[in-house]
């Protein structure tokens, strides 16, 4: 099996591409790339059994008719908009709130905090995957909606200080906690890209929950959920211990 991890940036500067063969009982990144353009992804992603994509794959409902009604010149006193928990279902997805309550971590807001430019990306990437006959659906996908540090706190790994190029020692010391986590992992010539950049880490790491949504052990919505994350996006959280991937 192969799976491919993609740490998704506005730009492709800051974009990473890992793909890991699984193979007697071994994790192998056969290739980590850092500056991948669209094109990279669509190619790296159609020559996979199953993707992970750190990026989100949809807005909420609610954010989505309310900006609508607003275009329509549609106003509406029924929200509270002067207060941050008023305007809360405006920039929370269902899977959000999801990831939120099962690990206490907040994931960013696709409609309110800084990854906006990411998300009309990815919809530009999905629409490309599609193009080619990789199946896009947002819960079942070939693809999947991944979150690398809510995947490594429930690996029991550390998932906080790695982040931004200035804090590489903590960084290596998470590319050495997941080595031992995962002794089947095979890092080999990549291992200094990635403890120099975040971006390839978490490739990586989205690669590995990759596989976990390959095996059927990640956290699935409901049939109630499923109608708001068809739209919305669904986050994968891995159901698994990290060695039971191999």
């Amino acid at each position: 099996m192969k799976t491919v991890g993609v740490d998704l940036a506005a730009e492709p500067a800051k974009t990473a591409v890992a793909t890991v063969a699984w193979e007697h009982g071994t994790a192998t990144v056969q290739e980590l790339r850092l500056g991948a353009t669209d094109p990279d992804v669509v190619n790296a992603v159609a020559a996979a059994d199953r993707t992970g994509i750190d990026a989100p794959f949809g807005w909420p409902d609610a954010f989505v008719d309310f900006v609508g009604a607003h275009h329509r010149l549609e106003y509406s006193r029924e929200r509270a908009l002067s207060s941050r928990a008023g305007r809360l279902p405006l920039v929370r997805r269902l899977t959000d709130r999801v990831v939120h309550a099962g690990t206490g971590i907040v994931p960013l807001s696709v409609s309110a905090d800084l990854i906006a430019h990411v998300a009309l990306r990815c919809a530009g990437l999905l629409a490309e995957l599609d193009a080619v006959g990789v199946d896009v659906d947002r819960v079942d996908g070939t693809v999947v909606e991944v979150y690398p540090a809510a995947a490594l706190q429930g690996w029991g790994l550390p998932f906080k200080g790695y982040k931004s190029a200035k804090n590489r020692e903590a960084r290596a010391a998470s590319v050495a906690a997941l080595e031992r986590a995962l002794p089947g992992l095979r890092l080999g010539g990549f291992r200094d890209l990635c403890v120099a950049s975040d971006d390839a880490f978490d490739a990586v790491v989205a690669g590995l929950v990759a596989r976990a949504a390959a095996l059927g052990r990640t956290v699935r919505p409901d049939a109630a959920q499923r109608a708001v994350a068809v739209r919305e996006g669904w986050i994968h959280l891995p159901l698994c211990g990290i060695r039971e991937l191999l």
